[in-house]
């Protein structure tokens, strides 16, 4: 017999305004106590030095997190114009600079050319991973790191301001795996110029927005937080774009005990969804999520099962 958790079975997703100078795991163990749940984790890792949206799945709510994870993200930041640093961020030991600044009308004569699909190499300060080991802890130890460029896709990159030290702030849309510091750095080498992350937040990630986010201070001032508070989110807020079935209670046992349900494209919403063997969607009891479910040689097969 499995050893019981620890905490309460608490289900559903917290928006974290992240401050900066915290980790990402640090910040998702904060939050668990907080609820004392179970189990909890987070869609898309923040830099330490980065602050904003960080979404906290507790419990059954972390079995949605891959829907968060493919989801838009957008960024506001700052360029720090004159330096290069090891992780092109602040955080890092300067390795070269000089005085060349470029002008507003140079920075928006190449932002087009960031936008759409573009390959990037990742910093070598990041958990990219390199022959089984984190590209990080190679760096930390001096160890040579080669990244290989990845295609990412960027939707739109807008300057914001330029600040009379001649710091370019930034706001940028994009999609899963985008470094906003390899950004800055790559913007800086098409400019001619040095340049580092002096600010990153984020603003959105998927389906949470920075004015839906609380921060630690908020929450810690709460003390213990109830399961039905009303600063979590149910489980399926990151699936409301997605098709659902809806079950009656016998069918949710069936699916949970990991039973087949007979395919009927009729009952599916909305109506008209396209369903092929690929397509993950939701089963649902009087409006509740119970599973994860696709569809196999005409019958519906439980892909995750959702306890609430």
């Amino acid at each position: 017999m499995g050893r019981k958790r620890k905490g309460e079975a608490v289900n559903g997703w917290l928006v974290l305004d992240k401050p900066a100078g915290l980790c990402s795991t640090t910040a998702v163990s904060i939050v668990r106590r907080l609820f004392n749940a179970q189990k909890a984790g987070h869609a898309g890792t923040l830099d330490p030095s980065a602050s904003g949206v960080l979404p906290i799945a507790l419990g059954e709510a972390t079995k949605t997190i891959p829907y968060v994870m493919n989801g838009a993200k957008t960024y506001r930041f700052g360029i720090s114009w004159g330096s290069k640093t090891t992780t092109d961020d602040a955080e890092g030991e300067v390795i070269s600079s000089n005085d060349k600044r470029p002008s507003t009308e140079d920075i928006l004569r190449v932002i087009p050319e960031f936008i759409g699909e573009i390959e990037q190499v990742p910093p070598i300060f990041s958990a990219v991973h390199v022959n089984g080991q984190r590209a990080y802890a190679l760096a930390r130890e001096n160890k040579p790191v080669e990244l290989q460029p990845r295609r990412i896709r960027i939707d739109d990159l807008r300057l914001i301001s330029v600040s009379e030290h001649g710091t370019a702030y930034f706001e940028v849309d994009c999609g899963k795996g985008t470094y906003v510091r390899s950004l800055a750095r790559d913007m800086a080498e098409k400019l001619g110029c040095l340049g580092h992350i002096c600010l990153l937040r984020r603003t959105r990630c998927g389906k949470f927005y920075e004015e839906n986010a609380f921060s630690l201070e908020y929450l810690e001032a709460m003390g213990h937080i109830s399961k039905e508070s009303n600063e979590l989110l149910p489980v399926e807020t990151v699936l409301d774009d997605i098709p659902a079935l809806a079950v009656t209670q016998a069918e949710a046992r069936l699916l949970s005990n990991g039973g087949f349900l007979p395919y009927e494209p009729s009952r599916i919403e909305p109506s008209g969804a396209i369903i092929t063997e690929e397509t993950v969607f939701q089963a649902k009891c009087d409006g509740r999520l119970t599973a994860l479910i696709s569809v196999r040689d005409g019958f519906v097969r439980p892909v995750r099962v959702i306890t609430q």
